[in-house]
């Protein structure tokens, strides 16, 4: 139940809606409590009155009444509906903003220990289940128990001794069935969170894996593990519901024993009416409308588990205090940034040996160098530490002499484009795509570096940047999408360039291409570019081979090849 207590104080940031619909749910369920019990009422009066009474009997006052209770139930039921709703959207929001701006604060090594299908799930599926905190457990008990008062005193104008009958077992059946039923619905609840979300992400991973499954003929062994969490997940519903159903049986139980017990207690008599005639039928009526006011709470906890149970997988990603604090603001002078590593150590989580070992490293502004090195030996994890996506465990990473420590966000993105390895597309337009490494560019300006790194054919037809791309830009090629993440680091045009693989996929010609585009364009900046390709090197100023975490030799191209060390068997490698 702690895991709840973030999210009931959002219900604070919309607390008058929230009450006015509280308030029309009380109103909703005194009219129909009103409405039952006078048309019970006035119908055994007419009864009783009869043939000789027919003028004697006022008539119109009651019928007035049943009508004006029937208008503000169905007006009251209507604006409740539309208020509650209102303000628990209102919260839904709230918490979906709150959500991922925690999320989002988080470095990549924090959202690393979850897969992105189970962030999603987290995200969208958990939140919304939030919403049964209000509408199926806390406005319906704060309805129940104002109906238990208005009854109970309304009852006590004609009989007291039966109205706190009625009053003690309607609160009995409130205070016990909705923890009892807790209890025993618990398992079931937090089985739904667990396997529901356990089953969208087989799914998210059968759909995404369509195309491997199908090749190595594994599509159908997939699909019946994917079954096999369905039947748990509607397993752990069935239960639910059984639990659901017994709720209603024992409320009807209580219901109709109780109003068999005010019929033998009012058969001699009410308090001061000796002869109650149509009052029994008000007490009985009464007493069936306000149990019927109390349906919604036998069960009203059943999806309480459930609900703490997302709660609890939402708070697991809120409640990280974000692992990168950012200084709010940096003055750093414009130009080419120097890079000073010094004596770094850095380990992944749950990786006992260190990528980066008293690792050291410094460029000079407008130096353009290379990292060569065999597949993890710690090239992408140092282009990570320059960007911060992780910080170091030990030693000092400072740019232009300055602490990374020390620099802005804001401040640090815009000096510093990236080409990773994997290039993420939004499913979205061409334009989108570019444009998010520089929102005010032009469309003359996206046409411009397309046609810069071969991609003109993207602009080719009637749609030109208005191409769909759709997710992960699946019409390209993994070449189209390596000079994609190229045309937008020229874009961006920061002052330090890290380049992740910039050449992969491409064939020779494209490769040089592209070599003598960003020697172009890179004239007086920073570089560092990992490969494992050696194509164009010599013009670059430097080269580092590293292993085991280290730079084992340095130097130029001319330098390391007249070394005849690893650098020159690369090369011979390659020749072979």
């Amino acid at each position: 139940m702690s895991a709840l207590r973030p999210f009931l104080r959002l219900y604070q940031r919309h607390p008058y809606r929230l009450l006015l619909g509280v308030l029309l749910a009380i109103a909703t369920l005194l009219a129909s409590i009103g409405l039952l019990t006078l048309s019970g009422w006035f119908l055994a009066a007419s009864s009783l009155a009869g043939m000789a009474g027919l003028y004697s009997f006022n008539y119109m006052l009651p019928a007035a009444g049943v009508r004006g209770a029937a208008i503000i139930r169905t007006a009251a039921r209507y604006f409740e509906r539309l208020v509650s709703h209102d303000a628990t959207f209102r919260v839904l929001q709230h918490l979906r903003v709150f959500t991922f701006s925690r999320l989002i604060a988080l470095s990549p090594g924090q959202l690393a220990a979850f897969r992105q299908g189970d962030l999603l799930n987290r995200f969208v599926s958990d939140v919304d289940t939030l919403d049964h905190l209000y509408l199926r457990v806390m406005a319906p008990l704060a309805g129940a128990f104002v109906v238990i008062l208005a009854v109970t005193l309304g009852i006590s104008l004609i009989d007291l001794p039966l109205a706190l009958i009625l009053g003690g077992i309607m609160l009995a059946t409130l205070i016990i069935l909705p923890p009892l039923f807790y209890r025993l619905g618990a398992p079931a609840g937090r089985a739904i969170a667990r396997q529901r979300a356990r089953w969208r992400l087989q799914l998210m991973h059968w759909l995404s894996g369509q195309a491997e499954l199908t090749i190595y003929a594994l599509a159908a062994r997939w699909r019946q593990r994917l079954d096999l969490e369905e039947r748990r997940w509607q397993e752990a519903q069935r239960q639910q519901h059984r639990l659901q159903a017994l709720s209603q049986s024992l409320l009807l139980l209580l219901s109709g024993g109780t109003v068999t017990l005010l019929l033998w207690l009012s058969a001699d008599g009410l308090a001061n009416w000796p002869a109650p005639g149509a009052l029994i039928a008000l007490v009985v009526f009464c007493a069936l409308a306000a149990f019927e006011a109390l349906a919604p709470v036998a069960g009203a906890f059943l999806p309480l588990a459930q609900v703490s149970a997302a709660a609890e997988r939402v708070n697991a990603i809120i409640d990280q205090p974000p692992a990168l604090i950012f200084p709010p603001a940096s003055a750093i002078e414009p130009g080419s940034l120097a890079v000073a590593i010094e004596k770094v150590i850095f380990h992944y989580p749950q990786r006992g040996e260190a990528v980066l070992n008293h690792f050291s490293l410094h460029i000079q502004p407008g130096e353009r160098m290379a990292l060569l090195g065999p597949t993890g030996c710690g090239k992408s994890t140092l282009l990570a530490l320059l960007t911060r996506a992780w910080d170091v465990e030990s030693g000092s990473v400072a740019l232009q002499n300055v602490a990374l420590s020390r620099w802005s966000e804001a401040a640090l993105r815009q000096r510093i484009s990236v080409v990773t390895q994997r290039v993420h597309l939004f499913n979205q337009t061409l334009r989108d795509n570019l444009r998010i490494a520089r929102p005010d560019a032009s469309d003359a300006r996206l046409s411009d570096v397309l046609h810069q790194t071969g991609l003109a054919r993207l602009l080719e037809g009637d749609e030109g940047l208005n191409a769909w791309l759709g997710e992960g830009g699946r019409p390209l090629s993994g070449g189209e999408l390596r000079r994609l993440a190229i045309a937008r680091a020229l874009l961006h045009d920061g002052d330090l360039w890290l380049l992740d693989e910039p050449t992969e996929g491409l064939d020779a010609t494209t490769e040089h291409h592209i070599l003598a585009l960003l020697q172009r364009v890179t004239a007086g900046k920073t570089l560092i570019m990992v490969t494992h390709r050696l194509t164009g090197l010599a013009a670059l100023d430097r080269i580092c081979v590293m292993e085991n975490g280290q730079i084992v030799e340095q130097g130029t191209h001319h330098e390391l090849i007249s070394k005849e060390g690893r650098y020159w068997h690369y090369q011979q490698r390659i020749a072979l």
